[in-house]
């Protein structure tokens, strides 16, 4: 019924869409520019500031205000890699940074999750992060894993726990969202080396990366930063996404908001670049919009899609990879919303994001239905589909076969319809006929799968000794931060 066998199928697309012009992406670097120089960015954190202040940049270390020339900028992001490799635990999963491919995860940080077994609405586990994990692990749509909710059942080092949870669940690299601070920091880096085997390793193929959220409007957190610092020290990817919010955390406008998220975004990069010249990092461009009556954040509606695929070229003029959004606002479980997902995946895709991320979450990334994951892989499949192309060979054109039926013929007695019938992809959710005519609801088949997936699929585990080292850091972090 279904392969047993994980594989991974990103996107490559034949073709590439271009959004901005050069004279369009030099006004934002000027923009962004302008905002560092002249109104600057707020750091709490004094490791931070003194870093900032030796190489460079305008540091007031009573406000905390850092403010950086466009020369320091400039200087410091020529050093950033535009290609890199993000590490698997298995090195047939390694995600090669070289801006052929787009390499799509899931969504995180959710809070909530419906039973995989009552179908009841309650907080999120160790257990549901392990799960979705494997689940991951089998998808060929999935490149790389965020855990996908939240440990709540492990306090403080609830991060820890969910690196412990995937990395015992899927082969596939691993990014967190939640690791701040540095002593946590360095607690994870700790457990990246185990899985690589040694440091040298951990830096040529890191099984590991982070994201830090910005604090819109420009500022920085103290934790997320430190954290990043450990990363970048340790060789291991980070990136800064800005949730940048037009109207409440940013200007009403598109290019305002878009200014202002990159120039978050941009002033955190150059920071890792000061300390760590040549550390790799990555720009995440995923703001969204209040709402003109109610306030609230619409993160993929009405225009909000522009940030996503300007983010791409953004990142790429400022020499770096990118992470796109490609989630959907869906409230609740549904079929549809796999339409406009893949509209989405697609079209970061074409613009040349190497990861993308956003998948298998609901209400605004908080709640996991498990089935989710599968039914958005499906719209992730229609995208890798139109990026593919199509052929133009003889065969394809298939002139003779056209010619040998001839006017009001038909070509179910042909065998170049039989060879070629079978070559056809069919959705294993909406294709399923059901006795007595028609197809199966998806949203049942989707469910179908995923509790297939996770009675089937048995990533290959890591060995004893890992999980032996694994489970000492966990004990070490517990006494250390509380759990």
């Amino acid at each position: 019924m279904y392969s047993e066998t994980p594989t991974l199928e990103p996107i490559v697309p034949s073709y590439h869409l271009r959004i901005l012009s050069d004279e369009q992406l030099a006004q934002f670097k000027s923009a962004t520019l302008t905002i560092l120089e002249e109104t600057g960015i707020h750091c709490p954190s004094e490791k931070a500031l003194n870093i900032y202040a030796e190489h460079g940049a305008k540091v007031d270390f009573e406000r905390q205000i850092v403010k950086l020339p466009p020369d320091v900028v400039l200087e410091a992001m020529s050093h950033a890699p535009r290609f890199y490799t993000m590490g698997a635990r298995l090195p047939a999963f390694d995600l090669e940074l070289d801006g052929t491919a787009t390499y799509c995860a899931t969504d995180g940080c959710g809070t909530e999750t419906i039973d995989f077994v009552t179908r009841q609405r309650r907080a999120s586990t160790k257990d549901d992060v392990g799960k979705m994990a494997r689940v991951t692990d089998y998808l060929p749509s999935m490149a790389f894993y965020w855990p996908i909710v939240s440990a709540q059942d492990y306090g403080w080092t609830a991060p820890l726990h969910e690196l412990d949870a995937s990395f015992n669940n899927t082969v596939k690299h691993v990014q967190t969202e939640t690791l701040m601070g540095e002593q946590e920091a360095r607690y994870g880096v700790e457990m990246a080396q185990v899985i690589a085997g040694d440091k040298a390793t951990m830096r040529e193929r890191p099984p590991l990366s982070s994201l830090i959220c910005t604090i819109a409007p420009l500022a920085q957190d103290k934790g997320g930063m430190e954290s990043a610092l450990v990363f970048a020290e340790a060789g291991l990817p980070v990136g800064f996404m800005s949730m940048a919010t037009a109207g409440s955390t940013a200007p009403a406008t598109i290019a305002g908001t878009i200014a202002v998220a990159d120039a978050e975004m941009v002033a955190a990069m150059v920071l890792m670049q000061m300390a760590y010249p040549g550390a790799p990092t990555y720009h995440s461009m995923m703001p969204g919009i209040m709402h003109p009556r109610t306030g609230d954040f619409l993160g993929g509606d009405w225009d909000a899609g522009w940030f996503y695929l300007v983010g791409v070229e953004l990142a790429h003029m400022w020499g770096v990879p990118t992470l796109a959004g490609i989630g959907t606002e869906a409230p609740s479980l549904g079929w549809n919303s796999a339409l406009g997902l893949s509209a989405s995946i697609l079209m970061c895709a074409l613009c040349g994001a190497e990861t993308a991320s956003g998948l298998g979450l609901r209400e605004t990334c908080t709640l996991l239905y498990p089935e989710a994951l599968v039914l958005d892989s499906e719209g992730y499949d229609t995208a890798l589909f139109y990026a593919a192309g199509f052929e133009f060979s003889p065969e394809e054109f298939a002139l003779d076969v056209v010619k040998a039926v001839g006017p009001r013929g038909h070509f179910l007695a042909q065998q170049h319809t039989r060879e070629q019938m079978r070559k056809w992809q069919l959705s294993e959710l909406t294709s399923q006929p059901k006795p007595g005519g028609g197809y199966r609801n998806p949203i049942e088949a989707a469910r179908e799968k995923t509790d297939w997936i996770l009675e089937h699929h048995h990533p290959q585990p890591l060995e004893e000794a890992q999980q032996a080292e694994l489970t000492r850091i966990l004990q070490a972090a517990e006494r250390e931060l509380g759990s």
